[in-house]
């Protein structure tokens, strides 16, 4: 049997799937947008046209994530996840099968609106499964899914470029994503456990008390019983304050919604997207060559992973999620600056190793932004909402992540184009103004339950009473006893069978 942190760790390895794909496919059209042959074959398409590929499966990705704000409670976080599990496999069946220009656009798009709702639902998810103490690693997880995805696309895109030239190098990349959302699918349908808070929220306690029993084994009797007691008593407090509209949550919440908006409003105007999604025209500019771009893409994106690996195990928890935001928005101006100095410099040079300098740029915004922002913001913008809320403000929040990033990133030829690296400085504007809000309007969330994060808003956290605590033990014990003799029967069934 899996021991207390290793099942809700395998639990959202596996739940990373769906930002796995949310990585991939994003990170796929860098390489295959690079590829000759897919060039060649789309009818050498325009700059806008190229800028489309990206834009349009952004603008899926936000209409998923308002699909989660408009059904996400009402489903529940296994059956919608469930259901982008479908609508991904048949955009990626309809990228890899595309014939002209058209259909490769409303590919992108199908599946652009999948992962959309899906990178928005497994932050949450994952951190309604998480202890107080391990939120930054579990739900961190959803983070280096994303990364890991960024990763084998690029190496994925840069193995292909070996296959010999024709459709084959940019549809077998696009063709390996197939079978991940029925693989998830198929583990949704059978042993992920439901959210325990979703379930309190829509008045199943029993099975809730079953399934934070199953998830929470670090707990002992006594603190199970307390932890569950608190959780109930706070979801079915903010229940009862009958949230009807926006304009009730704008008045009862309006710290932590704009909170969590604006993080994921951050993450774009960072200008990350940009620079994964062009990274081969920078290189292009600075004079590289193709199968040398794709490799750098590799490495790239590996760098992405390992750095978000590392942050994620041994920083999120320990160090907290307000330093790793303040940091990474530091390190980020510095670094854009001197990525924006030295392609000035040595973009239109020979001087080989000042393009050095000016590639290692690039891999400087990486290494910061996967290592201090992209796990933690998408667990942070979850955490910080009410349960009631959770799904209709991080659905919003993912969405106008999307909606600055369908704007930054189709600008984005015309304006390497035109105002060349300049364009960093853009993003330095941005991130400065964020540091500064961030600096005064984010709290801590490091260490406490997702109930008592409502005291950092100077929102009213629920007291429980030991008589509270008392019956839950009682319904605990009276549901271990059950389990106890539904173990024992089987074993005893299984012996007189031998």
């Amino acid at each position: 049997m899996l021991g207390p942190g290793t099942y809700t760790f395998c639990i959202a390895l596996f739940a990373a799937i769906g930002t796995f794909l949310f990585g991939f496919d994003t990170g796929i059209a860098t390489t295959t947008i690079a590829h000759p042959s897919w060039v060649e074959y789309m009818g050498h398409p325009s700059k806008g046209l190229t800028g489309a590929v990206v834009a349009v499966y952004i603008a899926g990705e936000a209409g998923g994530a308002l699909l989660q704000t408009a059904i996400g409670d009402q489903l529940g976080r296994i059956r919608f996840m469930q259901l982008m599990c479908i609508i991904v496999t048949i955009g990626t069946v309809v990228q890899t099968a595309s014939v002209n220009m058209g259909m490769f656009l409303g590919g992108r798009a199908i599946a652009g609106f999948a992962v959309g709702g899906m990178v928005s639902t497994v932050p949450i998810y994952l951190s309604e499964i998480s202890a107080p103490h391990s939120r930054g690693l579990i739900g961190g997880i959803s983070g280096c899914g994303i990364s890991f995805g960024t990763m084998m696309s690029n190496w994925t895109g840069f193995g292909c470029s070996y296959i010999g030239y024709g459709d084959s190098q940019w549809r077998a990349p696009l063709g390996i994503q197939i079978p991940w959302g029925v693989i998830m699918f198929i583990g949704l349908a059978t042993f992920m456990p439901n959210s325990p808070r979703q379930l309190i929220r829509h008045g199943k306690t029993e099975q809730a008390r079953t399934q934070f029993i199953k998830i929470r084994r670090d707990l002992g009797s006594h603190e199970v019983n307390e932890e569950f007691a608190l959780m109930r008593a706070q979801i079915e407090f903010e229940m009862e304050r009958e949230i009807k509209s926006y304009k009730e949550i704008w008045r009862l919440y309006r710290h932590r919604a704009l909170v969590s908006i604006a993080v994921q409003t951050m993450t774009s105007l960072t200008g990350v997207n940009v620079i994964q999604y062009y990274q081969t025209t920078l290189y292009k500019s600075l004079g590289i060559t193709s199968h040398k771009i794709l490799a750098l893409s590799g490495v790239y994106g590996t760098c992405a992973f390992v750095s978000n690996c590392i942050t994620t195990k041994w920083l999120t928890d320990q160090w907290g999620r307000r330093k790793m935001i303040l940091t990474g928005l530091s390190g980020i101006i510095i670094i854009e600056i001197y990525a924006a100095i030295m392609q000035h410099e040595f973009q239109h040079t020979d001087n080989r190793v000042g393009k050095g300098f000016a590639i290692l740029g690039i891999y400087l915004f990486v290494v910061c932004f996967y290592s201090m922002l992209n796990s933690t913001t998408w667990l942070y913008g979850a955490e910080v909402l009410p349960m009631a809320l959770r799904s209709k403000i991080m659905g919003i929040a993912a969405a106008s992540h999307f909606i600055v990033n369908v704007g930054i990133t189709e600008a984005g030829p015309s304006a390497f184009a035109t105002i060349h690296e300049n364009y960093y400085y853009v993003f330095v504007g941005c991130s400065l103004f964020f540091l500064i809000m961030a600096y005064f309007y984010f709290p801590e969330t490091r260490l406490k339950t997702l109930e008592e994060i409502a005291a950092a808003f100077g929102d009213k956290v629920m007291l429980v009473d030991e008589r509270a605590v008392e019956v839950e033990h009682q319904k605990l014990e009276t549901k271990r006893d059950e389990q106890a003799e539904r173990r024992s029967s089987v074993r005893a069934s299984r012996s007189s069978k031998v």
